[in-house]
């Protein structure tokens, strides 16, 4: 089983940036889709972004497009989330996840896709 280990979390001001990494050991990253996801106090957990095996597809929830960006490093078993413009609504647990899929399909939002999670790292944007 994988083991998935998120850093890069903390407290910014609003308009500010993060950059958010994943960590990825244990068995198979590189052939394998990745995703972020997100849950904030009292809500239920929700896709914030999503990334092919070759990074040739990636898919953003309409609340963080145009703001966050992600990319992964197969060579280094990584994967990151760039968070720029970062709003108050933003708050929350950010967790990676490793999909048991390798082809890219439309339900990557889909958190059932997704076998193996990290514990999260806790983002919180100030106003």
């Amino acid at each position: 089983q994988v083991q998935l280990v998120e850093s890069g979390g903390g407290l910014v001001q609003a308009g500010g940036s993060l950059r958010l990494s994943c960590a990825a050991s244990g068995g198979a990253f590189s052939n394998r889709v990745m995703g972020w996801f997100r849950q904030a106090p009292g809500k239920e957990r929700e896709f914030a972004a999503a990334i092919s095996r070759s990074s040739v597809y990636t898919l953003y929830a309409d609340s963080v497009k145009g703001r966050f960006t992600i990319s992964r490093d197969n060579a280094n078993n990584v994967m990151y989330l760039q968070m720029n413009s970062l709003k108050p609504e933003d708050t929350a647990v950010y967790l990676c996840a490793l999909s048991r899929a390798s082809v890219w399909t439309s339900q990557v939002t889909l958190e059932s896709q997704y076998d193996d999670w990290g514990q999260g790292t806790q983002v919180t944007v100030s106003s």
